[in-house]
């Protein structure tokens, strides 16, 4: 059913004047996305520690055989701020097209600073690989996703092998990633936000995904809004498209005119999806990804 034209600017209004900025929680999406096409379990352990939950939606559709497509999602916000439960609509729009999806939370500065969010990520991530079947998933084709600082997440832990090998993992137990509107190249840090968190100026070294492009990465989507303000697509995501391409690896690569960092991820949720066709662009990459070997 189509959208009411005045339910879309509503939205679009309600998001320009809150001043949401990298990922900040999107209720008025949650208050208006629809769980019903999946069944929700919240707050499941995948580690110790309080901010090492995550929830589940799982598509009331039957499986397929060997089970769903399994996401395992990252949100942003700067490595500072957000919550799993404000991306209800990324997990229940994923689910609705017969997607698993895991959307975890991961500590956060001040707490901690890079790399203890990535060892988190990555016992999400492992969290999903190691339960797929049993959640009716397919553990080959199992997904890692993410949105601005969560697609750097998602990006390190996909390229970079160094965190899934701390729980006996490596990139190759994915069938791919997905990144949307991610900072893969982003030293010196202007966001005094994030700065920080990478203890600026003092960077780590190996600590940007677009040093790890290899011919061992993995088949990869990355979306970006053109004129996105925050992160820029030309140097982030279109020169990590490039430089995994000339490596051989397969990339599906999409720039969208009218979306805005923010709105990129917003348009998983029906209101905005005349921002961007994202939601229709990811479900068909993972769709048509072959399951990893």
């Amino acid at each position: 059913m189509p959208v009411p034209k005045q339910l879309f600017k509503l939205s679009i209004l309600v998001i320009a004047l809150s001043g949401l900025v990298a990922c900040s929680p999107v209720k008025l999406l949650n208050l208006i996305a629809s769980a019903g096409g999946s069944y929700t379990v919240k707050s499941v352990d995948y580690g110790r520690l309080d901010r090492q939950k995550l929830d589940i939606y799982t598509p009331k559709t039957s499986s397929p055989n060997g089970g769903w497509p399994v996401v395992v999602f990252f949100y942003g916000g700067s490595w500072n701020t957000g919550e799993r439960g404000d991306y209800k609509f990324v997990g229940a729009a994923l689910a609705s097209r017969g997607i698993l999806t895991l959307v975890a939370d991961y500590r956060l500065y001040p707490e901690v600073r890079y790399p203890d969010f990535l060892k988190d990520s990555a016992l999400a991530l492992t969290y999903g690989l190691d339960h797929a079947a049993s959640l009716g998933g397919n553990p080959k084709r199992v997904f890692v996703m993410g949105h601005s600082a969560g697609a750097y997440n998602a990006a390190m832990l996909a390229l970079d092998p160094r965190w899934l090998a701390m729980n006996d993992h490596s990139n190759r137990d994915l069938a791919g990633w997905i990144g949307l509107a991610g900072p893969y190249d982003f030293f010196p840090i202007t966001n005094p936000d994030a700065q920080p968190v990478f203890s600026h100026p003092n960077y780590p070294a190996n600590a940007q995904p677009i040093e790890f492009a290899s011919t061992k990465a993995i088949p990869t989507f990355l979306g970006s809004g053109v004129n996105d303000k925050l992160v820029s697509p030309t140097r982030s995501t279109q020169s990590l498209a490039a430089k995994l391409r000339a490596t051989g690896t397969p990339v599906t690569l999409h720039m969208y005119e009218r979306a805005s960092h923010t709105t990129l991820l917003g348009a998983f949720s029906a209101p905005l999806r005349r921002v961007a066709p994202v939601l229709d662009h990811v479900v068909d990459f993972i769709q048509t990804v072959p399951p990893r070997e």
